[in-house]
């Protein structure tokens, strides 16, 4: 499994990828891994502030549907438009081309909450 160390993380498995007070949002591989191929990816939150811990969308792969949880209080700004018609890509890359949603960021002092790639591997028995 693949833990890049740029990046933060959640215990509901989602990754962070700070870049100012912007951010990239996705899960991580051992999420997909979890979940199986996936088939649909259903966010209407772009526009919205979502509060840390408060589902913005969904995942759905063959056998389940899982809550995507938000690592940190942010404005949803922007969803990935290639996950439409390949969602696919949040399981083949899921820190790159597999990312869901682009936030800017409300309080960045919550990043501070957030996993090291370490402490998400101990956390995953990786």
């Amino acid at each position: 499994m693949n833990f890049p160390s740029e990046l933060k993380y959640t215990k509901d498995h989602e990754w962070v990828k700070i870049e100012g007070n912007e951010a990239y949002i996705g899960i991580t591989d051992f999420a997909q891994r979890e979940l199986g191929d996936i088939v649909y990816i259903d966010i209407n939150t772009v526009g919205d502030e979502v509060s840390k811990d408060d589902v913005f969308g969904t995942v759905e792969a063959v056998k389940t549907v899982s809550d995507l949880f938000m690592p940190v209080t942010a404005t949803v700004t922007e969803t990935n438009p290639e996950l439409n018609d390949n969602p696919e890509l949040v399981n083949s890359d899921p820190y790159g081309k597999g990312w869901m949603v682009k936030v800017t960021l409300s309080d960045a002092a919550e990043v501070a909450d957030l996993l090291d790639a370490d402490a998400y591997k101990a956390l995953v028995g990786a």
